[in-house]
């Protein structure tokens, strides 16, 4: 039995066979990471706006926001695990998150509802963008199994931009 240390283990490279050739291993696993990056922070960014919102319609938007961060959570095991299935690696720390997110936090001590829901509806378009080039990079490679969970991925984000942009408009 070829036993190894626990300090060779942690060295020995992960090797998950792929027919997507090292470049497109390397392309899309990357562009997802950067991708799990941006989903995890607009997940804590709902979550924080969820717990700190407040106003008259109370109920209605942390309902809303509640089930915006369970959809938005629900994808994040299956873009790193995509990342995995083509041969590459994804996100192992906090601090990764933190170094490749292109959404930005919102550590603000108040922020009204109407203003927390404006930014959410501003992230979910930026990360519909990003699914997109993300799904060119895929689509270039012909991974037609990340671009068809990509494709509804673009569908989620864009329904959650369009509650949350209509939930801030004013009646007339």
């Amino acid at each position: 039995m070829n036993e190894l240390s626990p300090h060779s283990r942690q060295s020995v490279a992960l090797h998950t066979p792929s027919d997507l050739g090292q470049q497109a291993v390397k392309d899309i696993a990357g562009a997802l990471t950067v991708l799990l990056a941006d989903v995890f922070a607009l997940y804590l960014k709902t979550k924080n706006f969820h717990w700190h919102l407040s106003g008259p319609h109370f109920r209605d938007y942390h309902l809303m926001l509640d089930e915006q961060g369970e959809e938005i959570f629900a994808i994040t095991d299956d873009i790193a695990e995509r990342a995995r299935k083509v041969g590459g690696s994804t996100l192992r720390s906090i601090g990764q998150i933190h170094r490749i997110q292109r959404l930005l936090d919102n550590d603000a001590d108040y922020v009204t509802a109407q203003d927390m829901l404006a930014e959410l509806a501003d992230d979910n378009r930026r990360l519909v963008s990003f699914l997109r080039a993300t799904h060119e990079v895929c689509s270039g490679y012909n991974d037609v199994a990340t671009t068809s969970l990509i494709e509804n991925w673009i569908d989620q984000a864009e329904r959650r931009s369009w509650f949350l942009f209509e939930s801030t408009r004013r009646s007339p």
